[in-house]
């Protein structure tokens, strides 16, 4: 029998999958075990670096990312998704843009945004529109602008160049999508948080997003700090001072760094050595593109629609982050 209750907690382990959470407590061990066997060390220069820049991010980017679930959990439990459907005109060339600009009135991250364009895809959205929206609800909301906003002071066309970059990519895609008659076909919920009363279902849906959003604003922010304490300075000048460079290099890392939509402006306010047009790509591409999304959307729309969307998105999101950069900072 004990051999037997071994087996199947292994099981269990092993079919586990990690959650965002998972980090925090891996680097608050880690952080609990370099205090006790490191001690001096801490003291080095570039720990030193690596600890303000963790902590800037965090603290800056916390406030954001808490508002940003929580107004998301709002929409998601008071808002129905069947609204949409009624309320997008039958033509593409309309409905594209409006189903664009409809991510202004729905603040959440990206990973919010995969269920809720599933759910509207299920609902008799069409694809191109449903594509849309699943670009710009994360990108372009007043959560992430206003977080954007307070990243970059002094520089407000940094939150136009944003907002203009990442809609055009949405509207974009979304016409790609109509035009080619490729289909999103929501195979299931990427996350159900069940029916039962309202607050139940605002609580669960909370509990869940605040748990991968802050999981993955710490990944990000201890990714951030690394590039800046580590990686040689002469290195990120070399690659920051051609454009071509700068800007193909930040658009990769945001697939890497998987940042949510709410606090990527903060770690890109802290790499400076690059120009505002290349962490403008950081930012456009980062909400559109990730290595969490492209297993979110596999799950979810299945591994065709993520082989066709990852590609075309991170390469017109580079080219409309790129163009409006040239035109507005």
């Amino acid at each position: 029998m004990a051999s037997t209750g071994r087996t199947v907690g292994r099981q269990r382990w092993s079919a586990r999958r990690l959650e965002p959470t998972d980090a925090i407590c891996a680097i608050l061990a880690a952080a609990a075990l370099a205090r006790v066997l490191l001690g001096s060390e801490l003291s080095h220069p570039r720990v030193q670096a690596w600890t303000t820049v963790f902590i800037a991010i965090c603290v800056q980017a916390a406030p954001f990312a808490v508002l940003g679930v929580a107004m998301s959990t709002l929409v998601s439990v008071l808002v129905p998704p069947a609204f949409f459907a009624r309320a997008l005109p039958a033509a593409p060339g309309l409905s594209v843009p409006l189903a664009g600009l409809a991510g202004t009135l729905l603040p959440g991250c990206e990973c919010a945004s995969v269920p809720v364009a599933a759910s509207l895809s299920r609902r008799g959205v069409p694809p191109g529109p449903a594509v849309a929206f699943l670009l710009s609800a994360p990108a372009i909301n007043p959560v992430v602008l206003v977080a954007t906003s307070v990243a970059f002071p002094g520089h407000p066309a940094v939150v136009l160049a944003r907002f203009v970059a990442s809609l055009c990519a949405a509207v974009l895609m979304g016409w790609l999508w109509s035009m080619t008659g490729w289909p999103l076909p929501a195979r299931r919920r990427q996350h159900d948080h069940g029916s039962g009363t309202v607050s139940g279902r605002a609580l669960a849906t909370a509990s869940h997003d605040i748990a991968q959003t802050i999981g993955l604003l710490v990944v990000g922010a201890a990714s951030a700090a690394t590039v800046a304490a580590v990686v040689p300075q002469q290195l990120l000048t070399a690659v920051a001072d051609n454009p071509v460079t700068a800007v193909c290099g930040l658009a990769a890392l945001a697939v890497v760094l998987a940042v949510c939509s709410e606090s990527d402006a903060f770690i890109a306010a802290s790499l400076s050595q690059f120009s505002l047009t290349a962490r403008l790509t950081f930012l456009v591409v980062g909400p559109a593109v990730d290595v969490k999304l492209v297993a979110m959307h596999a799950g979810t729309f299945g591994r065709t629609f993520a082989l066709r969307f990852a590609p075309l998105t991170w390469l017109i999101a580079l080219l409309a982050s790129t163009v409006t950069g040239a035109v507005l900072l």
